[in-house]
């Protein structure tokens, strides 16, 4: 026989026994018939009694776990939608192992969105901090919903893309600065626009990489390297100006490179 038969009738037997020896006591008293009746119903309320209330209670269980079966149901189907899943389907089994793996399943599923709402925050961050150096637009994504997979498969591939182009950026400005810094100090030349003394003088961290100042840069190197090219060129004239004249004048040598050492 199946356990919980075996133990039923081992309950049933317990229950015969004491009845008979609750007999054999009455009897040895000398208890009368009807006061017999009355105790032995006295017993059967009692055993009633006690029987109902577990009946009871293990009823309350089954309609508790059935309660808990149907909100996890309901609460699958609205984590199934949000995080874009296809329905979510249930092996036959008995009402407890059921509520326990729904149970399980919702809790899995809570840990999807809490865990992809954190990396869509984690990323949100992580883009309003590189498009306020790069001056770029933020990305575009639904906040208000959970994002998908893709989405964030997208969005980590665009943060990837600014982190490398801010990269590319910050050694472009690294690169042009030591060059406009050498030439202005080469030109003797004082930084005289807010753009200029942004470029020489602020933190390199906090300049904006935006593709309008890299371009400024640019320029802004190109414009000193023909100052500095214009520069030699008028030397270069003035040297040959200055030898045709020693020429001319028949100026010695040693005289010339007196005056070329000052």
């Amino acid at each position: 026989a199946v356990p919980s038969e075996a133990l039923a009738n081992e309950a049933v037997s317990c229950l015969n026994r004491a009845l008979a020896a609750l007999r054999d006591i009455w009897e040895e008293i000398g208890i009368p018939e009807e006061q017999r009746l009355e105790r032995t119903d006295v017993v059967r309320k009692h055993i009633k009694s006690l029987l109902d209330m577990m009946v009871a209670e293990e009823e309350s269980l089954k309609e508790r776990l059935l309660k808990s079966i149907a909100v996890c149901r309901k609460e699958l189907d609205t984590l199934c939608r949000e995080l874009q899943l296809g329905p979510f389907e249930t092996e036959e089994s008995t009402i407890l192992q059921m509520e326990k793996n729904l149970r399980t399943c919702v809790e899995v599923l809570q840990k999807q969105k809490r865990d992809r709402k954190q990396e869509l925050k984690a990323l949100q961050e992580q883009d309003r901090a590189l498009c306020d150096i790069l001056c770029t637009a933020l990305f575009s994504i639904d906040t208000g919903t959970v994002p998908s997979l893709d989405d964030l498969d997208r969005y980590r591939r665009h943060v990837a893309s600014l982190n490398t182009l801010k990269e590319q950026r910050r050694e472009e400005f690294v690169s042009n600065k030591r060059q406009i810094v050498l030439l202005m100090e080469e030109l003797d030349h004082t930084p005289d626009t807010s753009f200029e003394r942004d470029v020489v003088c602020e933190d390199e961290e906090a300049f904006c990489l935006s593709e309008d100042n890299i371009r400024a840069l640019q320029n802004l190197l190109q414009q000193l390297e023909r100052r500095r090219a214009l520069n030699e060129a008028l030397c270069a004239e003035l040297r040959s100006r200055i030898l045709a004249l020693w020429e001319r004048l028949q100026i010695p040598q040693e005289q010339r490179d007196s005056s070329a050492v000052h």
